[in-house]
């Protein structure tokens, strides 16, 4: 073939990709209005048929995403691939339902009774799980709450959640959702957001990345596609660009990078540059975003034993290494306290487990190039194992007070973890600096980590709930890893309030949000810092020995499918099968 000849043929290719979008973009104009005054009850009806399509697509989404990163589909590490795959999205759409059909029949989302609390500042808190006694079981001594922005109180909180059904006969708008490369629930969880909390239809562009998964969304959102509500497309940035450029495109929401973010604001390249620079943007649309972290976890000294140690080692290297460290909320800075006697054993532990954890290929594009800009900057980092193009990576003896750090400024996204220390003289002043150096010298403000001894955080109370407080991020995991936040769909997603388009840093907005809420500012999730059944004895009410998502349980893929299963069904003869599998982890 000729050179004229490919470039024609490319062209050809490219005039068929833009008639099929202009096709696509032109039915969901046409139904925008239909969708957004579609009865309550039909909209419930929809979620149905999506919670049957999902489970009937959910060992070949599970299958088709583990021979994609090179999993073998019977090892522990799939897993991760029905949590945050099929469970994550089959547990969205049940707590939708139980939204609408609140909706439906009192005109507002329901709220447990005494679930509403107003802090000494005046700040109001709506504690949103455990909902039932199934959340109460299966997630047994996790909880999360929903902090509100200034301005919400307790008598205008219901006038602040589910304002799209508040509205007589809204307007609908065509949403252009582009689609997340890693996390597998990502993509369909943001679609479903923007149709039911916002009344829009969506366009959902997928990322090249998991692009294989289009054909089981397409057939998961089937009843949707076929009603002329949904549409999907495939391709590179150049689809994505004609997209974000299209006149039939209302708004625009984005799982991605600042960088991509920015790039569809103002443009690309050095001109790009500028007009951010002079603020003008050359893409006005309604963008709504969620964009990563350089993600902290907070190690708080305190009275720790040898199996603390092992157990706290295995939730850190949780938080770096699930999905191979494409997460954005994948812990990044391990701050500790520089006069801490049990510093070095912890990292030393940590060192351990992520050595030992089970290898993964570092399926992400660049991966490589980042952990090894990173490794090459700091001469003392340690190689800990994983795949051979990009091993795991630790980072020690960080200075904190070193506004130019790559690790404070840089989302890895890879399996890079960074320690750094921070000198106090008490356990209050720890407290703030820690915060203070998370909100003013890490990027971002999606996930931070606390991870606290139950003695220290009653003897310490007060300045735990101040840096929980002060802590200027979306998502706070007190011994809990933020990722726990994401799969509670109860719980908010997105970064902490104020962020602007030339100052974008982890985006504007929320999704999962269940329960509607306007105007969010945090959720703030909790777990036992022991496990079961050392927690009894500290009064923690857990029945897991080791969590499910942890990178070192043994059966995490016979737990986690058994839980989807569950979700799908809420059959109880599934129920003793799923604490068989938990309970030899």
């Amino acid at each position: 073939m000729t050179t004229d000849t490919q470039t024609a043929a490319q062209t050809g290719s490219q005039t068929d990709s833009q008639r099929r979008i202009d096709n696509d973009l032109d039915a969901l104009a046409k139904h925008k209005d239909e969708w957004a005054r579609l009865p309550v009850a039909s909209k419930i009806e929809h979620l149905r048929t999506l919670a049957s399509n999902t489970s009937a697509q959910a060992e070949r989404w599970v299958a088709a995403a583990c021979d994609a990163k090179g999993l073998d589909r019977t090892s522990p590490l799939a897993g991760e691939e029905w949590t945050s795959g099929p469970w994550a999205l089959l547990f969205g759409i049940n707590r939708l339902i139980e939204t609408l059909t609140a909706i439906e029949t009192t005109g507002t989302p329901r709220l447990r009774p005494k679930s509403v609390h107003t802090r000494r500042d005046g700040q109001v808190v709506v504690d949103v799980f455990p909902q039932s006694g199934w959340d109460r079981l299966l997630l047994s001594g996790i909880s999360a709450e929903v902090w509100m922005q200034p301005g919400v109180t307790r008598d205008n909180l219901a006038d602040t959640m589910a304002v799209f059904y508040k509205q007589r006969s809204p307007h609908g708008a065509v949403a252009l959702v582009l689609g997340a490369g890693n996390i597998a629930s990502i993509p369909p969880l943001d679609v479903l957001y923007k149709m039911v909390a916002e009344g829009r239809v969506c366009l959902l562009k997928m990322n090249p990345v998991n692009e294989y998964l289009g054909p089981v969304f397409e057939d998961v959102f089937a009843d949707l596609v076929a009603a002329g509500f949904l549409r999907v497309a495939y391709g590179g940035s150049d689809v994505g660009d004609y997209l974000a450029n299209h006149r039939g495109v209302d708004e625009i929401h984005i799982t991605g990078s600042n960088r991509t973010h920015d790039a569809i604001v103002f443009g690309a390249g050095k001109e790009g540059a500028a007009r951010k620079r002079r603020g003008e943007p050359v893409n006005t649309k309604r963008m709504t975003s969620e964009l990563g972290n350089v993600s902290p976890t907070i190690v708080v000294p305190g009275p720790w034993s040898e199996r603390d140690l092992r157990f706290q080692a295995a939730h850190i290297a949780t938080q770096k290494l699930h999905n191979a460290g494409f997460n954005c909320i994948a812990s990044q800075v391990l701050i500790t306290a520089r006069r801490w006697s049990l510093t070095e054993p912890l990292l030393a532990e940590v060192a351990s487990v992520m050595s030992r954890a089970p290898r993964r290929p570092a399926y992400y594009p660049g991966a490589a190039q980042r952990q090894r800009a990173l490794a090459q900057a700091h001469p003392a980092a340690r190689m800990l194992g994983g795949d051979d193009a990009s091993p795991t990576t630790l980072i020690t003896d960080v200075d904190s007070t070193d506004g130019t750090e790559m690790c404070f400024r840089d989302e890895a996204f890879a399996g890079v973890l960074t320690a750094t220390s921070l000198p106090a003289r008490s356990m209050d002043e720890y407290l703030d600096r820690a915060v203070d150096f998370c909100n003013d010298s890490l990027w971002g403000t999606l996930g931070a980590n606390i991870i606290i001894h139950p003695a220290t955080a009653r003897r310490h109370a007060e300045a735990l709930d101040r840096a929980i407080a002060r802590l200027r991020y979306g998502c706070i995991g007190v011994n809990a890893w933020t990722g726990v936040g994401f799969l509670l769909a109860q719980a908010s997603w997105g970064a902490f309030p104020g962020h602007t388009a030339d100052d974008i840093q982890s985006g504007i907005g929320v999704v999962h949000n269940s329960l509607l809420f306007d105007r969010p500012q945090k959720s703030v999730v909790r777990a036992p810092f022991h496990p079961y059944p050392r927690s009894l004895a500290h009064g923690q009410p857990t029945l897991l020995p080791t969590p499910p998502w942890f990178v070192t349980h043994r059966h995490a893929h016979q737990v986690n499918e058994r839980l989807t299963r569950f979700e799908a069904d809420h059959a109880v003869a599934r129920v003793p099968g799923i604490f068989l599998a938990a309970l030899r982890s």
